[in-house]
């Protein structure tokens, strides 16, 4: 075993994770004839070679940074939350809505209330979760499956039913939203060769940023891990499990509708009938996992599933290798992942060395020197 720092080991391990993914994906395109060089080579290339394929990868992981985020709170508030596809598609959903809805209002106004809007989507979607596991201990993961179909077949619903057709092309496609609810910026698109790059990378730093706050520097963060590491000491030290098990969830659902929200006002300028859950969610757990859910760590799995989403396209058409070998290497690395435990058994952690020295005492005598620093009760000619 290789001695190494706690903080070392936990950059190490997924970086190994990484690379045994990266293997396996390799050893499966030797064994189907592919050249995993040229394979991995067209993959980077796409994804980085260039200005477009760069605007693409950001674009790509601007909703999963979000999603990402809603699974780490509520992970370390305690609870699995895989109900990200229905709180992002929530999002989505009422973001495009509002927009279309009032294609005229001015922007400085229009766009934050649909931001606005699609994060209390996904949080609400989130809350029912939240409330039943706190009021009746019912199992989280049962719940937000469940709510991801009910989300799913809703969104269905509402869009070809309740929606007015004048917002619609068909019904399985809204219109295009206005300028004023979009957050494609010109100068942006043009910097980075016609991608489809937009501000939601802007929203998803400050959310970065938010997160890393909320979690290291304020009560409430203090008071979601205490929950999710011991939730029996924590309510003995007086913090409410019911509040923080509703709150945790809340603002996972939050950061999730946000990734809907970056999907649709963003990237898509539009809404449309989806047949499953959304694929931002699962890979935000994805990115989660692998980032350890730590800020940092977000961000960069973030950025290398962007690389490896967007770089598999360029495999699939340059190299003509099947993009389901890039599904595999995903698999691969998220399986190192969960298994991060085995792969943390090549290294030891290094003790910490103690040079802390007991100061020593000077003896006053048994009165511990109350009657003065020189005189010592009990000896002859003292009082």
């Amino acid at each position: 075993m290789i001695k190494v720092s706690p903080k070392i080991k936990r950059i190490l391990v997924p970086i190994i994770s990484i690379i045994a993914g990266f293997l396996v994906g390799a050893i499966i395109m030797l064994i189907w004839n592919y050249n995993p060089i040229q394979a991995y080579s067209s993959m980077f290339a796409s994804a980085l070679g260039n200005m477009n394929g760069i605007g693409e990868t950001i674009r790509e992981a601007s909703p999963l940074i979000f999603t990402a985020i809603g699974f780490a709170i509520a992970s370390k508030a305690g609870f699995f939350n895989i109900g990200l596809p229905g709180q992002a598609q929530a999002g989505w959903l009422t973001s495009i809505w509002i927009v279309l809805a009032y294609p005229n209002m001015p922007k400085i106004i229009l766009l934050p209330l649909a931001i606005i809007v699609g994060t209390i989507a996904g949080a609400l979607v989130a809350g029912v979760a939240g409330y039943l596991r706190a009021q009746f201990g019912t199992n989280e993961v049962i719940t937000t499956i469940m709510l991801n179909y009910i989300v799913l077949y809703t969104c269905q619903y509402l869009m070809q039913q309740v929606m007015s057709p004048n917002l619609r092309i068909d019904t399985d496609t809204t219109k295009n939203i206005s300028s004023n609810g979009s957050l494609k910026i010109n100068w942006l698109t043009n910097m980075f060769g016609g991608s489809r790059i937009n501000a939601g990378i802007f929203l998803a730093l400050v959310a970065i940023i938010i997160y890393w706050f909320l979690m290291k520097k304020t009560t409430m963060g203090f008071e979601i891990k205490s929950v999710g590491a011991n939730p029996f000491a924590s309510r003995y030290a007086g913090m409410s499990s019911k509040k923080n098990i509703i709150l945790s969830m809340l603002l996972s659902g939050s950061f999730a509708g946000l990734g809907g929200v970056v999907q649709g006002l963003g990237t898509y300028q539009n809404y449309f009938t989806q047949t499953t859950s959304l694929d931002i969610g699962w890979d935000g757990l994805s990115v989660a996992l692998l980032g350890g859910s730590t800020a940092i760590g977000i961000l960069l799995a973030a950025i290398l599933f962007s690389i490896l989403k967007i770089g598999g396209l360029g495999m699939q058409t340059i190299a003509g290798i099947p993009y389901e070998i890039v599904s595999i290497v995903i698999a691969a690395i998220i399986f190192f992942v969960a298994i991060s435990y085995v792969i943390g058994l090549l290294f030891k952690t290094k003790d910490k060395k103690n040079n802390y020295q007991q100061p020593q005492k000077k003896e006053r005598g048994p009165n511990n020197g109350i009657d003065g620093s020189n005189i010592e009760v009990g000896k002859k000619g003292q009082i």
